[in-house]
């Protein structure tokens, strides 16, 4: 689950953040007294570069499709220092039943999808992911408990993702290729991070709805961005939080219009449909129904190729150099 982003300024100073600083916060300054060079620093430092956008998809597909999952499970209450068992149910039901659903729609379908999975989730989870990997599927960084990335420092952050990072590696046997930084947060040491890793892509940001590289303080980084977007997220429309005013306001049957209507864009403009979900809220009854409705229409149009983030991400990259 994702928390909903507060209304907040965003205080970044022009240079990297020191290590004691939070990476995504400045020195604690109003915005309205930065200078220009300041603000334009801050808007510079991750910047969308060339589009990666390729002139046709795989074996002349009109649209490609990119079916996540985010299987944050328990980390959406252990994120917030909660040890409520109520809550940590609500998690488990995305091990215990969801996973299970999407990889049985997904197998009936015969379809590859790309799971993101905290660390956390991988030591408490560990044959899931290995069932997932076998199945076919890939595994991408999440975190390593689900945190707010951009209240740590540098040095808390680096550890985080390299501690996530050899998790992943240890429990699928394959190092993952790409992240999804937990909530989207993405902080202003992020970028930095994942070239460290050596990672292909990250799928974080919002900069555009068709693939893109990612610029560093303006260099080219060579890493792919898959954009996400709220509109084509499952918890906006569906999740529950029964201790905040966070509720399922949307009926499976408007969200599955939503998500129809974003896949027929990505079609006529010859574009990307990249649909993120959650285990524990799209594994529901109701809301698996919806997504196995969605599938069956998207594979009734002709020309869609269904991938993995990563056969993604290589193809885009290919297809650019």
């Amino acid at each position: 689950m994702r928390r909903r982003p507060k209304a907040s300024f965003v205080k970044r100073a022009p240079a990297r953040p020191a290590a004691h600083h939070a990476a995504g916060n400045g020195a604690g300054d109003p915005a309205w007294m930065w200078d220009e060079p300041r603000w334009r620093a801050a808007v510079n430092r991750v910047r969308a570069g060339r589009s990666l956008k390729p002139p046709c998809w795989k074996n002349g597909a009109r649209v490609g499709v990119a079916l996540s999952f985010d299987s944050d499970h328990e980390t959406s209450t252990l994120r917030e220092g909660s040890t409520s068992p109520g809550r940590l149910a609500q998690g488990e039901y995305g091990a215990r039943v969801g996973v299970p659903r999407i990889l049985d729609l997904l197998r009936r379908h015969d379809l590859r999808a790309s799971f993101f999975v905290p660390g956390v989730i991988a030591r408490l989870h560990p044959d899931e992911q290995r069932r997932v990997v076998a199945e076919g599927h890939e595994v991408g960084m999440h975190g390593w408990i689900h945190e707010g990335t951009s209240e740590l420092t540098e040095s808390s952050e680096r550890d985080l993702m390299r501690r996530a990072f050899d998790t992943l590696t240890k429990v699928t046997g394959r190092p993952p290729v790409g992240v999804r930084v937990p909530s989207w947060d993405f902080s202003a040491t992020t970028l930095p991070l994942i070239r460290e890793l050596g990672l292909l892509y990250d799928s974080s940001l919002m900069a555009d709805d068709e693939p893109y590289e990612l610029l560093d303080d303006g260099e080219p980084t060579g890493i792919v961005e898959l954009p996400v977007e709220w509109i084509k997220d499952d918890a906006p429309y569906l999740n529950m939080n029964r201790a905040t005013a966070i509720r399922p306001y949307t009926a499976p049957s408007a969200v599955h219009e939503i998500f129809r209507a974003e896949f027929e864009g990505a079609l006529a403009e010859g574009g990307l449909f990249l649909l993120t979900m959650h285990p524990h809220i799209i594994g529901h009854r109701s809301r698996i129904a919806m997504l196995d409705e969605l599938i069956r229409y998207m594979k009734g149009v002709p020309g869609v190729w269904f991938a993995t983030h990563e056969e993604l991400a290589r193809y885009c990259k290919a297809a650019a150099s």
